[in-house]
């Protein structure tokens, strides 16, 4: 449920200005048409995926129609060769409010579970490609992606102790593991919030930018990862996601296989190669 907030007037006080996207659009390199979010492909040589989120009356609340959308684009630009890398940020006033509890405010045990509510969330921490946070805020839909990076006024909490309720999205397990016990035991059980210094101290997030920096410094990083061999780089994610659910023995045995795999592509073949003759690699993602 991400960043869930008692009123509008709480985010806007405590939320930061993000940069507008450039040239987004609201439609997918798929053709799809969207409704809460916009879409373009970033970077000198278009291969960084940017999804906006644009529901901005809302401060960006996480409805069910949001997240569908955010998931059909992320299909959309695991589907699109040139994408190597995505970015997710938000709109001017927020990252994202959170679950949006108008639309939660009256739903029943048996619509929640029989509903499985929130799983299609999960979209985004399955996608096989590197996904990059660039947000002024948010917490649970951030951790679902790869990379966080924030902005210098950001703050980040689990408030959903405050409405009655518990995290549903990963925030008990993903901040538990970032953080370790004590801080998320805190954040969780008071709906505390930490500073984007605090958080980058306690593993949260891996870098804090001035805003107006913050979506141009993430997209960098997206090519920089674009750059390199999509393939590899996919095996590279799977092996550092699987650290979270794995014992150590049995994450080094998954590291060595990925790591032998690499000797089946062309890319590790080219890349030594490449090394050795003191040349920049042209991987060819395969």
């Amino acid at each position: 449920m991400a960043l869930l907030c008692r009123s509008a007037r709480f985010l806007l006080k405590h939320s930061q200005l993000l940069p507008s996207a450039l040239t987004a659009t609201r439609r997918c390199t798929s053709g799809v048409e969207f409704q809460y979010i916009l879409v373009d492909k970033k970077g000198e040589n278009k291969n960084v995926g940017f999804i906006q989120l644009n529901r901005p009356k809302a401060l960006n609340a996480l409805c069910d129609g949001l997240m569908l959308e955010v998931g059909k684009a992320l299909d959309a630009f695991e589907n699109d060769g040139e994408v190597g890398a995505i970015v997710i940020t938000g709109s001017e006033k927020a990252f994202a409010a959170g679950a949006d509890i108008k639309e939660m405010q009256n739903r029943t045990f048996q619509e929640c579970y029989g509903g499985n509510f929130l799983a299609h969330w999960n979209r985004v921490s399955t996608v096989k490609k590197p996904v990059i946070a660039a947000l002024g805020g948010g917490c649970e839909f951030a951790m679902m992606c790869d990379i966080i990076y924030a902005g210098e006024k950001a703050q980040f909490g689990q408030p959903e102790i405050l409405l009655g309720t518990i995290p549903g999205a990963g925030g008990t397990q993903r901040l538990t593991r970032a953080v370790g016990k004590s801080l998320a035991m805190e954040m969780v059980l008071t709906g505390n919030r930490i500073s984007a210094h605090e958080a980058k101290q306690s593993g949260l997030v891996s870098k804090v930018f001035p805003v107006d920096q913050l979506v141009s410094e993430a997209i960098k990083c997206g090519e920089k990862i674009a750059s390199n061999s999509k393939l590899v780089s996919a095996m590279a994610k799977e092996a550092v996601g699987a650290a979270f659910e794995l014992t150590l023995a049995e994450g080094n045995r998954l590291e060595k296989r990925l790591f032998h795999a690499t000797f089946a592509t062309e890319d590790r073949k080219e890349g030594m190669t490449a090394f050795v003759e003191k040349r920049k690699a042209a991987f060819q993602d395969k």
